[in-house]
């Protein structure tokens, strides 16, 4: 049996700004009418047809959780398990956690691991590709999956392939032996891997039987599987969650599947034996913005235009508004990316440097690099409308049936006023209604609740006003989401 993992703890930092930690590139709607975990999740309609596949078990990052119950919801695709990192740790500690999850559930199923953040144009032939690999795993291979390369891309790892004995490779043309696992190359190298035809695009894809990986974690990484099975054996089961023990999880390193195993395994070896198998589907990591704007439609001069944009004399560019006017005059070979409090100006050349700039938004202690204006709860949503010294504005969104906890602010009042629905409010000690157009005050160290009994969405705007205006700043009493 084929049991997928879906791998969604990414922060996409290279799609900064519409990708953020607390809503990263995974769960963005960028090249469909779906999000890139939602396609994920969908793509593996086609190996439950032709594999004995279970539904996954996902592995995400704990701030995200009510994100992915919302996503796979929308979809109608409930996984097997959603297992909870406390902290990120990189995919080689998120497999061992799911690896063990399979072996006390499923009797050491085959573990197909799939990052949520990829695209692939033609399912059917990763579909192909999964079911021939499946017979590979079964007999004790460590795989994993090549992409053949179409540039000289230094945004992806490479793997160098050499022949697989004949008998093998008589029904199963593009399965090969691992020569080695490349990191990231300079431009000069990756236009060698090119030419010399010899190298795969490493897509980040694995498969094996959850019993070779923990032996394979055991063997060359001890560490980690010693940290992650005490946590997993401390976890708990908290509603529709697995949550490993916080404290013990904290202190596993972080690290890939790349660089803790995949690299470390002598090509030389007996089985596991690391193979890899080579497939073209239209596969793209869309790590980037220039990635993004090859799988979007584009006009007469080159241009990705999304958005409410105008542009006049533009070539070769990728400009994307995300809400607010966004004009270009006179310009080539360009990103722009307008969001509502940050905007990214930068040449193609320059792309793979966006990074480095986020991680200095973080080193200046500000915001942007980890949160939106608008977030994401689990009964809602709330965007920031306006903030400064000893206050913030907030436009909240109450889902049917949804309410926020009871809680109270040491440091803040709030007043609410109702824009759209009706609103079942507590205050205190007092419970009552509000219409349209009305409003109530919310002293501060008062306790309070909002509830949407209706069947619509309620709106609300809250203006909030103390010397401290912070997130943190919250008590709850009672909550029906465990966040207490």
């Amino acid at each position: 049996m084929i049991r997928p993992i879906v791998l969604a703890g990414g922060s996409g930092t290279r799609l900064w700004p519409l990708s953020r930690e607390e809503f990263p590139k995974q769960f963005l709607k960028l090249a469909t009418e779906h999000t890139m975990f939602q396609e994920t999740i969908l793509r593996l309609d086609g190996i439950t047809k032709n594999c004995n596949s279970l539904s996954p078990i996902i592995i995400c990052n704990e701030k995200h959780r009510f994100l992915i119950n919302q996503q796979v919801k929308e979809i109608n695709k409930l996984p097997g398990a959603t297992i909870l990192e406390p902290t990120g740790k990189n995919t080689a500690p998120a497999l061992t956690l799911a690896a063990l999850w399979s072996l006390e559930n499923d009797q050491d199923s085959t573990l197909l691991a799939l990052p949520a953040d990829q695209h692939i144009d033609r399912s059917q032939v990763f579909h192909k590709v999964v079911e021939e690999a499946e017979s590979f795993a079964d007999q004790g291979y460590f795989i994993t999956f090549g992409v053949p390369p179409t540039s000289p891309e230094i945004g992806f790892g490479y793997i160098k392939t050499a022949p697989m004995s004949p008998e093998l490779t008589e029904c199963h043309n593009d399965v090969f032996q691992v020569a080695k696992f490349v990191e990231k190359p300079s431009l000069e190298m990756a236009k060698k891997y090119l030419e010399s035809g010899q190298y795969l695009w490493n897509s980040g894809m694995f498969m094996m039987k959850a019993s070779v990986w923990m032996g394979l974690v055991n063997e060359f990484r001890p560490d980690i599987s010693k940290l992650c099975s005490e946590a997993y054996d401390k976890g708990l089961v908290d509603g529709e969650f697995f949550r490993p023990d916080r404290l013990i999880f904290d202190g596993c390193p972080s690290e890939s599947i790349d660089y803790a195993i995949a690299e470390n395994i002598d090509v030389n070896r007996g089985d596991p034996c690391p193979i890899v198998f080579g497939y073209n589907s239209g596969w793209s990591d869309l790590g980037t913005w220039t990635a993004i704007g090859n799988k979007l439609t584009s006009d007469n001069k080159n241009n990705v235009i999304k958005g409410d944009v105008l542009s006049e004399d533009v070539s070769n560019s990728i400009v994307i508004s995300d809400g607010r006017l966004l004009v270009a005059v006179g310009l080539d070979n360009v990103v722009i990316v307008e969001t509502d409090d940050a905007i990214l100006v930068t040449s193609k050349e320059q792309i793979n440097n966006v990074g480095k700039l986020v991680s200095k938004i973080r080193l200046a202690g500000r915001t942007e690099h980890s949160r939106h204006l608008k977030s994401h709860r689990p009964w809602g949503s709330y965007q920031i409308l306006d903030k400064g010294n000893g206050f913030q504005v907030k436009h909240l969104r109450i889902n049917p049936g949804q309410s926020i906890s009871l809680q109270r602010h040491k440091h803040r009042a709030e007043h609410w006023v109702v824009v759209k629905g009706v609103a079942n409010v507590v205050v205190g000690d007092e419970s009552y209604e509000l219409l349209e157009n009305q409003s109530t005050y919310v002293p501060k160290g008062v306790s309070h609740r909002l509830f949407n009994s209706s069947e619509e969405i309620l709106e609300i705007v809250e203006v909030q006003s103390g010397e401290v205006i912070d997130e943190e700043d919250i008590e709850r009493f009672e909550d029906s989401y465990g966040r207490i």
